[in-house]
């Protein structure tokens, strides 16, 4: 759209003597035509072909199985951080995202409270920020995603209540 722009205006400058005298009428014209369709295109190009593709309608099973070594159920933890440790069988953690799902390739999504925390490109083990917690009860839940982020089909998935302490 900005391009689009940038052209008409030059364009426009050209046609009225205010500049850009290297380029000829007929350019200018020219680009008054190309500037159009550009602007034209940026409308009418629906939204949809510029956002991120969603994650597959369907969605493959796994093999694989996850659950925490640290924290163990209920452990007290305090300060500004904790040490998250994961357990993950029959699967492999990828760095990149993709659109081909294997049912054993994936990445780790890390929640407190249901509240997204982290994205593991392969680490399993992480400290992880607790400073803005409340004291009291939260579920650390943990799920391993396929490799476009989206769930797989049951979800792969562990959870685990810790308290923080004030």
């Amino acid at each position: 759209m900005a391009g689009g722009a940038v052209m008409a205006w030059t364009a426009r400058n050209r046609l009225r003597g205010r500049g850009f005298e290297r380029i000829p009428r007929w350019g200018a014209w020219s680009l008054i035509g190309t500037s159009a369709v550009v602007l034209v295109a940026a409308f009418v190009i629906p939204a949809e072909f510029m956002r991120p593709k969603a994650p597959a309608a369907v969605r493959p099973a796994s093999t694989a199985t996850v659950g925490f070594t640290e924290p163990t159920p209920g452990q007290h933890v305090s300060g500004q951080i904790m040490e998250v440790s994961v357990a993950l069988t029959g699967g492999k953690v990828v760095a990149t995202t993709s659109t081909t799902l294997t049912p054993d390739t994936g990445h780790l999504h890390l929640y407190i409270d249901d509240r997204l925390i982290s994205m593991a490109y392969g680490a399993t083990r992480q400290q992880v920020p607790i400073a803005d917690l409340q004291p009291g009860p939260h579920v650390l839940r943990l799920e391993f995603v396929a490799a476009d982020h989206g769930p797989f089909n049951p979800r792969v998935e562990a959870s685990v209540p810790f308290v923080k302490d004030g």
